[in-house]
């Protein structure tokens, strides 16, 4: 027979119980101080190269701020979700986790296009830094989108600039030939709008040469650029393996390093390396820091790879890419503190996506973040979603990268024109 002491600790314990089960897993995690993170990674593919580095920065960056106390005490735990570059694959991640998502970064540009509709349906935020849809930098039309920094129209049109810049003017561009090489998607395509309208500005030709996914064979498009269309100027749009492609196939028609420029997606240490000695020479966009003389990458050598707690090798601290990470792991804790100061736990994508156009990254809170000059100043509104932005320019010595030039830069009557276009022809398009 049980007692009556031992009849209430029964009863407690069957409630305590039903409780475990009822209780939302979202209330749950608020209780155990957790935010859950699902990250869409590429660490597979030919793709997997360059983009691999970003999603370790990221997770490196988060262990760091979990080592010091977490985001205003909550503990990130991130769950990958392996998509190798492949947009139906996004998707089935995108639906798995679909009820966990406060901000979705697929560090790709036709999973974005891909999920566009739904993230917006969902109230969540998507951002590709330099990426996305290069019209999202217009917030009232694009309220779930961020191209955050450098949209693809801004790179172009700075691309276009500095090329004018190392031919003396932009009055030198006139007569000149501009081979586009770019992947045959989304991405790839991007930059066509600018170069049609620079092109006709300034009295260049241009000419797209269209690659197929994966972008691994070029050798008829660069016998093409060479021999045929004689370009003065090569500009490639590639992105992880296919970025290096390009030193081999020049070198076999002749086409001089010093007339070919990369863009940012083309500019990290694992697209030059392949090549060896043949990239030399070669030039490329970015728009942020690299290497390691930064206090927040110093700071996770210390707290997270000294200990062996590290999510990628250590010699990769510090490239390119992996900074591109670290970056993004600094915006996307910044949104998550803003929205907890701001409506507490459990965090929804509506609250981070209010986070978000509240981030003021500021010089003095990169200061603060021992970030500065590691990323470019970044402020946002709910008009504003980022991506006019100049780039940098910087050149591979076999060994590393150095800047080679000052900030450049877009034509941003040119960008902000072909913004207001695009946005007006998508309200008209999806209008009920």
């Amino acid at each position: 027979m049980m007692t009556r002491t031992t009849w209430s600790l029964t009863i407690t314990a069957l409630l305590v119980m039903v409780c475990g089960f009822l209780w939302p897993a979202s209330d749950v995690r608020a209780q155990t101080r957790e935010i859950l993170h699902p990250m869409l990674v590429t660490k597979t593919g030919p793709f997997a190269s360059a983009a691999s580095g970003v999603s370790a920065g990221q997770q490196d960056y988060f262990a760091l701020v979990n080592a010091k106390g977490g985001v205003e005490g909550y503990k990130i735990r991130w769950e990958e979700c392996e998509f190798g570059y492949q947009t139906p694959r996004a998707l089935e991640c995108y639906e798995r986790y679909r009820k966990d998502w406060k901000i979705v970064y697929p560090n790709s540009t036709p999973v974005i296009y891909a999920l566009a509709e739904r993230v917006t349906q969902d109230r969540v935020p998507a951002i590709n830094l330099a990426g996305g849809r290069p019209d999202s930098t217009d917030g009232k039309t694009f309220p779930y989108l961020y191209p955050i920094v450098a949209n693809f129209w801004a790179q172009a049109a700075s691309t276009v600039r500095y090329i004018a810049q190392l031919e003396g003017g932009e009055d030198k561009l006139k007569g000149k030939k501009i081979a586009f090489v770019h992947l045959d998607n989304d991405y790839g395509r991007s930059a066509l709008p600018i170069l049609d309208v620079l092109g006709k500005r300034f009295g260049f030709e241009w000419r797209s040469y269209p690659l197929p996914w994966p972008a691994l064979e070029q050798s008829a498009a660069w016998v093409d650029i060479a021999r045929r269309f004689r370009a003065d100027w090569a500009v490639q749009w590639n992105y992880g393996q296919s970025c290096s492609v390009p030193f081999t196939e020049m070198k076999k028609v002749g086409f001089p390093i010093e007339k070919f420029i990369g863009t940012l997606w083309c500019g990290s240490e694992e697209d030059v390396s392949p090549a060896g000695d043949l990239a030399i020479g070669y030039v490329s966009a970015n728009y942020h820091g690299v290497g390691r003389d930064f206090p927040v990458v110093q700071e996770i050598l210390e707290k997270i790879h000294k200990p062996g707690q590290g999510n990628i090798e250590t010699a990769r601290v510090g490239t390119v890419a992996y900074n591109r990470g670290v970056l993004t792991g600094i915006l996307i804790t910044e949104a998550f503190r803003i929205a907890l100061r701001q409506y507490g736990a459990p965090l929804t994508g509506e609250k981070v996506r209010d986070g978000l156009n509240h981030v003021k990254l500021d010089r003095a809170r990169l200061r603060q973040l021992g970030a500065e000059g590691l990323m470019p100043e970044l402020v946002f509104s709910d008009e504003y979603h980022g991506g006019m932005d100049a780039q940098l320019f910087q050149k591979w010595d076999a060994k590393k990268w150095t800047t080679i030039s000052d900030w450049v830069k877009p034509y941003e009557d040119v960008v902000s024109a072909e913004i207001k276009r695009s946005a007006r022809e998508y309200l008209e398009k999806t209008k009920k």
